[in-house]
Parts: C-alpha cells; sequence; structure tokens
C-alpha cells in the first residue's frame, strides 16, 4: 500500500473527528464541509513520508485551512428580523436547518457564541486543545507563536467561555428551568405550556432591529406573547440557553453567529418580561458564556 492510499483511507476512517473539529472551529457544518475537501487538496499535495501520526498531522491540517477561513471571513449584513415570522434567520441557501440545528445542539449553541467572538488565533487554541487534546507544542507553530503564548490564548478563550454570574446557584438553576421550560414549549408549539410560563400581564420588548418599525415594539399580555413565540418556532431551532451579562438568557445563533438574544425577567417562577434584542451594537456588548452542566 502506498503512501496516498494510506492517507486517503485514513481521511476516511477519520472524516467524523476531523468534522467536528471543523464545526467546532467554523460553527456551520457547509463551512465545515469545504473546510475538509480543502483540507483533502491540501493534505494530498503534500509529503508525508515523515509523517508518524496521520490523525494528529490531518488535524492539523483542518485546524490551519479553518483558521485561514476565520481570517478572511468578512462580517455578513444582518438583516432585521421579523419577530413574529417563521422563518429561520442566517441559514444559508442550500443548508439542512435541521441538521444545523442537530449539531448545534451537539455542541452546546451557547459555546459555538462564545467561540464565535474569540479572535481566530484564541479560537484555535482553545478548540484543538481543550476539545481535541492537541499539544500545545504543535499548536504554537500554527499561529507562529510559541507553546507559552498558545497556552495563554487558549487560557484567554477558557475564561470567556465559562463566563460569570452574581447569582446563588439555586437562583440561578431556578431561572435556568423556567428560560429552558420556555425553550421547550417554543420548539414543541405547545400554546397551554406558553401561557403556563407567562404572568397574565407579562410584557414584551423588542428593539427596531427584530422588528422593522420606527420605534421599540411592545407586547402585553401572555396570550399575545405566546401567539407570538408559537410563530416563530422555526427560529427556536437555533435557540439554545447561555449565560447573558450574568444572567440566563436566550441566544438565536444560526451558524453560531448571534443573531438575537431574549432576556427575561422572572419573579415566582412566572416570566413577568422579556427583552428582545437584535441590535448589533448592542449584541456586541452582551457577555456570553456557557452554562455549567
Amino acid at each position: 500500500m502506498d503512501d496516498r492510499t494510506s492517507l486517503a483511507e485514513r481521511f476516511e476512517r477519520d472524516r467524523g473527528h476531523l468534522k467536528a473539529v471543523a464545526y467546532r472551529m467554523l460553527g456551520s457544518a457547509s463551512e465545515a464541509d469545504d473546510a475538509l475537501q480543502e483540507s483533502w487538496l491540501r493534505a494530498d499535495r503534500s509529503d508525508i513520508s515523515d509523517v508518524e501520526n496521520l490523525t494528529g498531522w490531518l488535524t492539523t491540517v483542518v485546524g490551519r485551512v479553518c483558521l485561514n477561513i476565520l481570517r478572511a471571513r468578512r462580517t455578513r449584513r444582518e438583516d432585521p428580523l421579523d419577530t413574529y415570522g417563521d422563518r429561520v434567520g442566517g441559514a444559508e441557501e442550500g443548508d439542512d436547518p435541521e441538521q444545523e440545528a442537530l449539531l448545534a445542539d451537539s455542541v452546546g449553541l451557547a459555546l459555538l457564541v462564545v467561540l464565535d467572538s474569540l479572535a481566530p488565533a484564541e479560537r484555535l487554541a482553545f478548540v484543538l486543545h481543550d476539545m481535541f487534546a492537541v499539544p500545545f507544542d504543535e499548536i504554537g507553530p500554527m499561529l507562529d507563536r510559541s507553546p507559552t503564548a498558545a497556552r495563554q490564548l487558549a487560557s484567554r478563550a477558557r475564561r470567556r467561555v465559562k463566563g460569570r454570574t452574581a447569582l446563588p446557584d439555586a437562583d440561578l438553576a431556578r431561572r435556568r428551568r423556567v428560560v429552558e421550560a420556555f425553550l421547550t414549549a417554543s420548539r414543541g408549539g405547545d400554546f397551554d405550556a406558553l401561557v403556563a410560563l407567562l404572568h397574565p400581564d407579562v410584557v414584551l420588548h423588542a428593539d427596531r432591529s427584530v422588528v422593522p418599525t420606527p420605534e421599540p415594539f411592545v407586547v402585553r399580555g401572555a396570550h399575545v406573547v405566546a401567539k407570538g413565540a408559537m410563530a416563530a418556532t422555526g427560529r427556536a431551532l437555533f435557540t439554545g440557553v447561555a449565560l447573558v451579562d450574568g444572567a440566563v438568557a436566550l441566544a438565536m445563533a444560526p451558524q453560531g453567529r448571534l443573531r438575537l438574544v431574549l432576556g427575561f425577567t422572572i419573579v415566582d417562577e412566572l416570566i413577568t418580561g422579556i427583552d428582545v434584542m437584535a441590535d448589533p451594537d448592542r449584541l456586541r456588548r452582551l457577555e456570553v458564556g456557557v452554562l455549567d452542566g
């Protein structure tokens, strides 16, 4: 068996692992597939006669390709979101929204949001080391940095991922149960469950980037707010629970890119207020973290 055949077989054998690396680096299944294709083209042109660990070497090839994609990625135009529409904002033509949503759930949507906020070098160092156990001795040269510098990048990213909250654990857990129940009911289209979670006089505020109106949009009453949530079940596919500015919230992030946040005011197990944020400047100022467990 020659080196080319061995490499092709190993690439196919490791495809699942390599796709996982690329997806965590890029946050998009379609972009991850593109990165794997480019990685194979690069690998196939390389001299592998001295490579002892093909899986490790392929992992670094994928990492380099993803790093280039992240560095070249341009900020996409952000369109206003129709809060009560039933489209999935941000999905690209040709993508499978349900498959993307399953991948996001498997990794953790909040984690993808935090990773998207990191500098490319931080993201690479954190993903390769903390998620795939690639040594810093191998990560450093990929970034033209020392292993010590790569370790510092991963540490900085780790602090961002963890997030901070001043809430006691019991209060955080209680609020999380309510918010998770709201998301479950929204995804399942369970109107009665939504109404049961909302205070009768609940007030929903949406900024002007959510709904294209001259002024912020305000909705009052449990039934009206629940109907709005029912109409946005498609968007709920790309929504997950996150720690936002120290509080439990919902973040909508198709392809791992934050597009909308729902903040909640909760009193006595009932949601009394919902703040829907989509203004890009406002979103950039938010500190998003991952809830433990």
